[in-house]
């Protein structure tokens, strides 16, 4: 029976998770010696491949240089012709061959060898020349490639990025590298650029936020919630904030059994919103949402007093965002 396109699309997808399952499975020591190789670094990391393996090396060292890491790719071939003079005694090889022969990474990997460059060999053969010449061997060996012919480099290029990710992501977790530090690598993405302002700059000032009084009734109070599709609307007492109530509070009352009708607003509100000072980041705002699990934050100076809010809506981008909160 002929497979349909949508049976041998899903067969390669899980080919391929099967392959990054087995790498995972397989992982030792030696990936704690990496990244303690890599870690303790006085040079940079350096990453070779080539074919198909070239392109999946682009991507690792365009990883862990925006990760904290960082890294540079050297074609082989471009390498034994002169760039492998980039390469220094303190820089470490991670080199990228599934079949651990290919000549131009051997014979590149051999050169550096010489000058003291520490070699980490990822590949699909362990008991390969390159893995021979190298300090350590991560193995990337997957069981068959999603290509039908069991050819065309695919679940093992998979296998690999994944691998590389996950070096990527654990010497992130070992310096340290926070939010803050991945802006600052990032400066003209268009999140970054938001999340680098002053939470001054993204305040919905007073008279732009919802507000209601203390004694307002159901029907006013989900007026002003819809009124600037904020989901929430500010419970104010003589133009100082006392409270919030956004829809969320609203359905968790209604759950409970609560009659909206017979309450006011002071009777549904969360007292004392959670702030934020104005001259702080747009990137701890978030930071603080996103631990609290919160769309909004009361916006105040330095003093205390309160200035406006900032919404989860202007930190991400109108339109991109939907409230739950």
């Amino acid at each position: 029976m002929t497979k349909s396109t949508l049976d041998i699309a899903r067969e390669a997808l899980e080919i391929e998770i099967d392959g990054i399952k087995s790498v995972s499975a397989r992982l030792d020591a030696n990936f704690e010696l990496v990244v303690d190789l890599l870690y303790s670094l006085r040079g940079r990391v350096i990453v070779t491949g080539v074919g198909k393996s070239g392109i999946i090396g682009r991507k690792i060292a365009a990883t862990f240089t925006s990760t904290g890491s960082p890294a540079i790719f050297v074609h082989p071939v471009e390498g034994l012709h002169g760039d492998v003079g980039i390469v220094g005694r303190d820089d470490a090889l991670i080199a990228i061959s599934n079949s651990g022969e290919t000549t131009e990474i051997t014979s590149l990997a051999a050169t550096v060898r010489k000058w003291g460059t520490k070699i980490v060999a990822v590949t699909g053969n362990s008991s390969s020349t390159l893995s021979r010449m190298a300090e350590i061997t991560l193995d990337c060996r997957v069981e068959r490639e999603a290509c039908p012919l069991n050819m065309a480099p695919t679940a093992s290029t998979t296998a690999t990025l994944a691998l590389g990710d996950a070096l990527a992501v654990a010497l992130m977790v070992r310096r340290g590298f926070n939010r803050e530090d991945f802006l600052r690598s990032h400066p003209a993405g268009t999140l970054g650029e938001r999340l680098n302002l002053k939470v001054k700059d993204m305040t919905l000032d007073i008279p732009s936020v919802p507000k209601i009084s203390p004694t307002s009734r159901i029907a006013e109070i989900v007026n002003s919630i819809n009124e600037k599709n904020l989901g929430l609307t500010m419970v104010t007492s003589e133009n100082k904030l006392v409270g919030i109530i956004t829809d969320g509070d609203l359905r968790r009352a209604l759950a409970n059994g609560t009659n909206l009708f017979e309450k006011e607003a002071r009777h549904l509100m969360t007292e004392n919103p959670l702030s934020i000072k104005s001259e702080r980041t747009a990137a701890e705002a978030l930071e603080i949402m996103e631990s609290r699990l919160i769309t909004a934050l009361a916006v105040t100076d330095n003093h205390g007093n309160w200035l406006g809010i900032i919404h989860l809506h202007d930190l991400l981008g109108k339109g991109q965002v939907r409230f739950f909160s």
